[in-house]
């Protein structure tokens, strides 16, 4: 993910957020907001045959307590026009290997239950659910349910 590609990233968030079933978020961040909100080194973009972005992934950390020094949430976006294509599935294997390198032994995630693609496209990347938090945010005047998702690393934290 570098600088040239700023525009394209928030609109992909923007599309995302229109939709009404990737966030809570009513309006994408500026890229300052974006840029200090995320880990540096686990972000990525998928690139079209053009160098067009299809889609985005990024980390942020849960915590600045120690004990949480390797665990990140994540978001993936795909463009609409991109999506069935295997973007989402490459976006979060390449953050699977950053985050291994770099030690990070839990990718953690909420989904709305409602975002079935996502929750597919997570189980088929090793996510597990973890549970469902009812109610816990007002979206677009509704009450909104959020599905708890994990992926534990195999390789780091295991000894």
């Amino acid at each position: 993910m570098a600088a040239e590609h700023t525009d394209e990233i928030l609109t992909i968030y923007r599309l995302g957020i229109d939709e009404g079933d990737a966030t809570f978020e009513t309006t994408a961040p500026t890229w300052a907001e974006f840029d200090a909100a995320k880990l540096p080194q686990h972000r990525h973009v998928a690139l079209g045959d053009a160098g067009r972005v299809l889609g985005w992934v990024a980390a942020a950390p849960v915590s600045d307590r120690c004990a949480h020094a390797g665990v990140v949430e994540h978001s993936v976006y795909v463009h609409p026009a991109a999506r069935g294509h295997g973007v989402g599935a490459a976006l979060l294997r390449q953050l699977i290997m950053s985050t291994e390198a770099a030690g990070i032994w839990t990718i953690q995630s909420g989904v709305f239950p409602e975002n079935t693609a996502s929750l597919a496209l997570h189980r088929k990347a090793g996510f597990r659910v973890i549970g469902t938090r009812e109610r816990i945010g007002r979206h677009r005047g509704a009450w909104r349910d959020v599905v708890l998702l994990e992926r534990r690393s195999p390789v780091v934290g295991t000894v």
